[in-house]
């Protein structure tokens, strides 16, 4: 059953919040009040209608930000941990190494050595393509990577 055009403007209303304050903490129950509809409601259909909870794609947002601030600011990574909603230094680390594949300090010098072939790439394109792929949940791929299959 598709969802109802009133409702996916409902929770793009949620999702635009987010994405422009991504900084900020968005608990399930300040979403579903954004969008005018029970938390459960909210939980279910934002997951139906985007691929993720609501909380994993909120991670999203957050790790694509920090990844463009290490990678072209200055900023010191405890910095940009505050800057994009981490409350927790060893939180960001933990979850940005588990979602990227390596810790904030080898991603910036990564980027910082590699020449960037893309500049003439518009942005939306190169958001898409390292966006953090979270349709697996954190510690799933922790099982996965022990067992050698990730």
């Amino acid at each position: 059953m598709t969802q109802s055009p009133l409702l996916l403007r409902r929770l793009l209303r949620a999702k635009d919040r987010m994405d422009a304050a991504s900084h900020e903490e968005w608990p399930i129950h300040r979403l579903a009040q954004v969008s005018a509809v029970s938390v459960a409601y909210f939980a279910r259909e934002f997951k139906k209608a985007f691929g993720v909870p609501p909380h994993r794609y909120l991670l999203t947002r957050r790790i694509e930000r920090a990844t463009a601030l290490l990678r072209d600011t200055d900023l010191s990574i405890t910095e940009i941990a505050l800057q994009t909603g981490w409350t927790s230094l060893g939180s960001f680390g933990r979850i940005f190494r588990d979602i990227t594949g390596g810790n904030p300090g080898e991603l910036r010098a990564r980027e910082r050595s590699v020449p960037h072939v893309g500049e003439h790439i518009p942005e939306c394109v190169m958001r898409d393509a390292q966006r953090p792929n979270l349709n697996i949940a954190v510690l799933e791929k922790r099982r996965m990577k022990a067992a050698g299959t990730l």
